[in-house]
């Protein structure tokens, strides 16, 4: 299955529109929260967005609510957070939101560590893990060099080992990616990132 996968859109018409393009390529289109900005504009950005005719599965950014996530998408985009959907033999497990709990203030969708960790205890397999959130010491550092990601979510990794975790959030991090165990994670970015897994028999 040959995968196209996004984060951290922010309302951007060029990314959009280059995902949109690159998207007639794809099985399967997954994003990475952060569709808008501020919790705004969210409609604006998924209707930038509904050009893509693959199936799509996202996960909410701390720039919008797993609620009003849910509200605002078309039919056949799955919005997952603390839910699991198989998709033509591959099993997707998603958790969204800001972990640990952002300096950013009220208006962002954030979860401490305990409450991710809950989230991601009833997931005992998947293939691919679609986080917002980095795992705490990979893929998650800031320009100064200060790992901000999840213990919650590098526990999950560790634990489930998924083929691919994929997650944005930290701009700064954006294309940087590493492993845990065998699992390959990758902090995305809103440019078109590409990846071949086949389904399970």
């Amino acid at each position: 299955m040959k995968i196209l996968a996004f984060s951290d859109l922010h309302l951007s018409h060029r990314a959009a529109a280059e995902l949109v393009e690159a998207s007639g390529e794809a099985d399967l289109v997954i994003g990475a929260g952060d569709f808008c900005t501020g919790r705004e504009g969210l409609t604006e950005a998924l209707e930038m967005l509904a050009g893509i005719t693959a199936p799509m599965v996202v996960v909410p950014g701390n720039n919008e609510s797993a609620g009003e996530l849910r509200e605002a998408v078309r039919e056949g985009i799955t919005v997952l957070h603390g839910q699991g959907v198989e998709i033509a033999g591959l099993t997707l497990y998603g958790v969204g939101g800001g972990v640990p709990v952002t300096p950013f203030g009220d208006w962002s969708w954030d979860l401490t560590e305990v409450e991710a960790e809950a989230l991601l205890e009833p997931c005992a397999q998947a293939d691919i893990l679609v986080l917002h959130s980095p795992p705490k010491g990979v893929a998650d550092s800031t320009s100064s060099g200060q790992s901000v990601g999840s213990t919650a979510i590098r526990d999950a990794i560790a634990r489930i080992q998924p083929r691919l975790a994929v997650c944005g959030h930290i701009h700064d991090a954006w294309g940087q990616e590493g492993t845990i165990g065998n699992a390959r994670v990758v902090n995305l970015g809103p440019r078109p990132n590409w990846f071949e897994l086949a389904g399970q028999e």
